[in-house]
């Protein structure tokens, strides 16, 4: 059955670097734009509508319309850490759907890497945050911060380290496949807990990796998807949600996922059982099982069993996910990995996965982005995707 939708991608492309030491973030701006406007078959002078987060320096989406000499009529640089450009999705389709632009560009270009940048650091926002003067003076540093979600999920359900090895498992099973991904050796459950704790109960290899690169999506309105080929992917449906800790009454162990997966399945009108594949953010596995059981994949802390029958590894599972090895295993591009969830979901559908990953009859996907950290306070957003003949 075909589904009508008001927008649709038309273009996606992901650095191939991982350590950009020789360029500025503007220019990997400009250049993952241009290989997501190569892979549409359009032009920079075709683009009205320009989506950007915090990692666009200077004035955001101003300054780089000007770097890239782009002629806009629409900009939105709205800022959910990594949910921002799962949010940019939604709003694409929205400023499309109002006719405010008919060709909408959306780039994402990070250096943590080559500036040095590691999971552990305590993260400053800078400026006079509400929540800065209570919690900055414990140094709350980030992979604590998910390591007390984890621990608490444990306690609550009997989670055990083993079961969130399988996610970071899963992951690498993809990997082996993509060229570009940074670790591309299959580990083991043993070599996920042996690996040296980093914040317990979190290891290493709980942990994602910290590349440079970025990525772009190209989202048109109907009449043009028409126009260039048959590889656009709908988008059927989004939600958006933010948790935050409630004046200290807050739950570890569910995400902003329970909010935004809910509207998102609704506006698209499928369930989660309808989902071929699934692009889960992967900050650290936790992050993952958290998120599933939220959208609605597994029961409220059966997230565990439900990983560790392997039903995340693509062929063998009945939920494949993050087949290009995800933030765990192939790239993390500053803390807004949420765009390459896209992109990989947008390669499944058209059926460009590697063949070693490719889920057969790819017709549904899912792409789900987690901003700030779900110890404290998050940005989530789930977009819901078609193949063209969905």
């Amino acid at each position: 059955m075909s589904r009508a939708c008001q927008a649709y991608i038309a273009g996606v492309y992901e650095h191939p670097t991982r350590k950009a030491v020789d360029k500025t973030i503007p220019q990997l701006h400009a250049e993952v734009a241009l290989g997501a406007l190569r892979d549409a078959g359009l032009t920079k002078d075709d683009v009205d509508g320009y989506f950007c987060a915090g990692d666009a320096p200077g004035l955001g989406g101003l300054s780089m319309a000007e770097y890239m000499g782009l002629d806009v009529i629409y900009t939105d640089t709205t800022d959910t850490g990594g949910s921002s450009y799962v949010v940019h999705v939604g709003h694409a389709v929205e400023a499309i759907a109002a006719g405010r632009c008919s060709v909408a560009l959306v780039t994402l270009a990070g250096r943590p890497r080559a500036e040095g940048v590691t999971t552990l650091g305590v993260r400053d926002y800078g400026g006079a945050l509400p929540d800065l003067g209570f919690e900055k003076p414990y140094g709350p540093a980030i992979t604590n911060l998910y390591a007390m979600a984890a621990m608490r999920h444990m306690h609550e359900f009997g989670t055990t380290s083993e079961q969130l090895a399988w996610i970071k498992v899963a992951a690498s099973h993809h990997a082996q496949h993509n060229e570009h991904a940074m670790l591309r050796d299959v580990v083991t459950v043993d070599d996920v807990v042996n690996s040296p704790m980093i914040a317990d109960p979190l290891h290493r290899l709980d942990c994602c990796v910290i590349s440079d690169g970025g990525g772009a999506l190209v989202i048109v309105n109907p009449e043009i998807a028409k126009t260039v080929g048959d590889r656009c992917v709908k988008i059927l449906g989004r939600g958006e949600a933010i948790k935050h800790l409630n004046a200290g009454q807050v739950d570890l162990t569910f995400t902003g996922a329970a909010k935004s997966g809910p509207i998102a399945f609704a506006n698209a009108g499928v369930t989660p059982a309808d989902i071929d594949y699934v692009s889960i953010y992967d900050s650290f596995t936790i992050t993952v099982l958290e998120t599933l059981e939220d959208l609605g994949f597994c029961e409220k802390g059966r997230g565990g069993t439900f990983v560790a029958d392997g039903n995340l590894i693509s062929g063998v599972g009945k939920l494949p996910f993050n087949s290009d090895g995800g933030g765990l295993c192939n790239n993390h591009p500053g803390n807004r990995g949420g765009m390459t969830k896209v992109i990989e979901a947008t390669r499944q559908l058209r059926g460009e996965a590697h063949p070693a990953v490719q889920v057969a009859d790819c017709t549904l996907a899912l792409a789900h982005g987690t901003g700030g950290n779900i110890a404290t306070r998050m940005g989530s957003a789930t977009v819901i995707l078609g193949s063209n003949d969905a």
